[in-house]
């Protein structure tokens, strides 16, 4: 069967990756995948000085937390008409991603992410990691263009810029 791999965090991003990603599976008859990528406190070197089992199943959970407050702050009460699938994979998300989408015939759907030069910095790109190593092609969604304008509202906010009245009128 056909499947449609998607990456979600719970992002607005990645909220309008998996709506793009569940109008590609109605279209292309296929299964809708959707996968959220947890690490453990500290990275996997965290995960080695000493966390229990319990400690590893309660971020699991949390995990399959954020992933069902994913799909129902997308879909709400109605899941969309098409088969679904829901992941929560323990690891870095491009790597999560790029092996759960590991069939030529699937398509791999991930949002963009932040473009601010020091979220890049900090960290990298699932979305380049996901175009270099997928074995099946890979559709990039960009954020929606009112996500665009509150990132542009909260820089304003955060560098104490003056709104211009001309703005409102758009």
């Amino acid at each position: 069967m056909r499947r449609v791999v998607v990456g979600v965090t719970g992002s607005p991003g990645s909220l309008t990756a998996l709506h793009r990603a569940a109008a590609e599976a109605r279209v292309r008859d296929a299964e809708l995948r959707v996968v959220l990528a947890w690490q453990s406190p500290g990275g996997e070197l965290g995960s080695r000085g000493g966390l229990g089992p319990s400690a590893l199943a309660e971020c699991r959970a949390t995990a399959v937390e954020r992933l069902r407050d994913s799909l129902d702050t997308a879909f709400g009460a109605g899941r969309p008409a098409v088969t679904l699938a829901g992941f929560t994979v323990r690891g870095t998300p491009g790597a999560a991603l790029v092996d759960t989408a590991r069939d030529p015939e699937d398509l791999l759907v991930v949002g963009t992410g932040s473009r601010a030069a020091l979220h890049r910095l900090v960290r990298p790109s699932v979305a380049r990691y996901c175009l270099a190593h997928a074995a099946c092609p890979v559709l990039v969604v960009p954020p929606s263009p009112l996500q665009a304008e509150l990132d542009a509202a909260h820089r304003r906010n955060f560098w104490r810029m003056p709104l211009d009245p001309r703005e409102l009128a758009r």
